[in-house]
């Protein structure tokens, strides 16, 4: 059976099981749209909460970017692992005590503000519209590739897959979907990384392959190996950082704090039955994800080994069948700078602007075309960090069920985050502006048919970020930590940790850190890109690390603010001290 068969039947296989689950699971109430019944098993409410944590920029990008960055792809590990220490700590307990459907709810009753719910519903949607963005893109590029389709009409058949079973079964059946996905997801990523671990390096466990000797006889390990051979291309050293201390330390703030701040993650630990079990599934999702994430540094390096050595100083000619896959896709190209035929690899820029366009013809080596310049490195190969994980599998040389594992896999890590994404969005919409805001007198039906309409919105705006991207998925998804981070992180902090923080602070400091951080990112990266480097930026600091700015600038102004204006009544201290103390300890203290 041919890979492209097998890519169909994988994918089409995984589509109908979600969809199925979500007829199934279809909800019947809002309690069931918004938080699964409240009814759901640590274990499994771990699982689905690993899937829609792991998204696109896990699955796909990560492990792309570390490949090519190295040692300072370690902030996404970092950030995004210690957050959930951070989450399961701070915050996942203490708002399912609440017992709320929202983290806006959650801050409008806290702060006994409307004023305070609308801001959180914006800053939601900032968040979460910039997260689904990364989503998208991940599932525009499997399909680009896999399905040989456009990446609009791979955006397109995405839509309409996770309109089904968001708009359908809402938190329930997006729950049981996102068990499914989690299944699919890891098993597709850790299957080729294990035949590729036994390729290199002998060892069917590519955690312990990242730091074994490589089979070629040399006596180098994999990173020694990896340093020796990109030194050798002009790059840097892949154990050697070149960011700034203070860039790492404030991208690993940002994406840990943003962890502890993401709407779509926190609404899950408002589906479990008791407090404790909040606290139980952040440990199961946990141990979950740290699966994938502690084999993604393998994966990455063994990536750019098969890379270099299938590239480099081959003709175009006789390149691998894989090279002229996704060079038709748009997200890899080659320029013969030289006119020799020969794919030169190595440091520098290939392409000007780095995005080929191809020009619909063909050279003398039957190379595409392309109506970029040429820039002055040697290097002529462009390649796409996003595709690094996707086409391991075919760069390897791995049969073609496990390609088309892949894709499955890369697909439904993509969808369980964007449904979760889109969930949120439509319940801060309906639940929090229409239902607790705008019409509070509408029904639970009207309520349950509003969530639906602007889940499907909802779905139709994230479909045109996917079709636009603006940066690779791992970067939009940074930019979206960052944005939580200055944002909510520190209304959610300070609603249950300071009895004195108070409605003004709050809506001052979700403004400020909102507005500051967006404004930050957006001028780097979109209004004045061509400054976009460390000689420009504040303090050093990248915009996937302002975040960390924002936030403290949040925190400062909600301290301040709040202790230059009235202090919150008496019965919001009460609510407080009720989220902070475990059941029964008062009584017990008492007696």
């Amino acid at each position: 059976m041919s890979t492209q068969l097998l890519t169909y039947l994988f994918v089409g296989s995984s589509f109908a099981l979600y969809i199925g689950i979500a007829i199934w699971s279809r909800a019947g109430s809002t309690k069931d749209f918004y938080v699964a019944g409240g009814g759901v098993h640590p274990v499994v409410n771990g699982m689905a909460t690993a899937a829609d944590w792991m998204s696109a920029a896990s699955f796909i990008s990560m492990a792309g970017i570390i490949s090519f960055i190295g040692r300072d792809g370690s902030v996404y590990l970092l950030g995004w692992t210690g957050g959930y220490v951070l989450l399961a700590l701070l915050l996942a307990p203490y708002l399912r005590k609440f017992g709320r459907f929202t983290v806006p709810d959650f801050i409008g009753e806290r702060y006994y503000s409307q004023a305070a719910r609308i801001v959180a519903v914006i800053c939601l949607i900032f968040v979460s519209f910039t997260y689904v963005a990364g989503q998208m893109r991940g599932v525009g590029i499997v399909f680009s590739r896999f399905l040989e389709v456009e990446v609009t009409t791979g955006v397109i058949i995405g839509m309409a897959v996770v309109f089904m079973y968001s708009v359908l079964g809402g938190m329930k059946g997006i729950t049981y979907t996102q068990v499914a996905q989690y299944c699919v997801l890891i098993f597709a990523y850790m299957v080729p990384a294990i035949f590729i671990s036994i390729m290199i390096t002998d060892n069917p466990i590519p955690q312990l392959g990242f730091g074994a000797e490589v089979n070629d006889g040399s006596g180098l390990s994999v990173l020694d190996k990896l340093d020796g051979v990109l030194l050798d291309l002009g790059f840097s050293a892949y154990t050697e950082g070149s960011k700034s201390t203070i860039d790492v330390f404030a991208i690993t703030a940002a994406l840990m704090f943003g962890t502890a701040g993401l709407p779509h993650v926190l609404v899950r630990f408002f589906t479990v039955p008791k407090v404790s079990d909040a606290r139980l599934s952040a440990g199961y999702a946990l141990a979950f994800i740290a699966i994938l994430y502690t084999t993604a540094p393998a994966v990455a390096s063994f990536a750019r080994l098969n890379l270099v050595d299938t590239v480099h100083n081959t003709a175009y000619a006789d390149a691998p069948e894989w090279f002229g896959n996704w060079e038709s896709t748009g997200l890899i190209a080659w320029q013969d700078k030289n006119d020799d035929g020969i794919m030169q690899y190595g440091a520098g820029a290939a392409l000007s602007p780095s995005k080929p366009s191809f020009d619909g013809n063909t050279g003398v080596h039957g190379e595409r075309l392309l109506t970029n310049k040429p820039t002055s490195s040697v290097n002529e190969v462009y390649i796409d960090r996003d595709i690094m994980v996707l086409a391991n599998p075919e760069i390897a040389g791995l049969p073609g069920w496990v390609i088309a594992l892949v894709a499955a896999g890369g697909v439904a890590a993509a969808l369980s985050t964007a449904a979760g994404l889109l969930l949120v969005i439509s319940s801060a919409i309906s639940h929090d502006l229409l239902k607790k805001t705008l019409l509070p007198k509408i029904t639970e039906k009207q309520e349950l048919l509003y969530a639906r309409i602007a889940a499907a919105v909802a779905v139709c705006i994230a479909g045109l970020f996917g079709i636009y991207p603006p940066a690779f998925v791992a970067q939009v998804v940074a930019f979206a930590f960052g944005l939580a981070a200055a944002s909510l992180f520190p209304a959610l902090l300070l609603g249950i940790f300071s009895k004195r923080a108070n409605k003004e602070g709050a809506i001052a400091g979700m403004l400020v850190g909102l507005v500051f951080t967006f404004t930050y990112i957006a001028y780097f990266k979109f209004v004045a890109p061509e400054l976009n480097s460390a000689d420009h930026w504040l303090w050093g600091i990248s915009p996937e690390g302002i975040g960390t700015i924002g936030m403290l600038l949040n925190f400062s102004i909600a301290i301040v603010v709040s202790r230059l204006t009235a202090e919150p009544p008496q019965s919001v201290q009460d609510l407080v001290d009720n989220i902070r103390i475990p059941s029964g300890a008062k009584a017990a203290v008492d007696h």
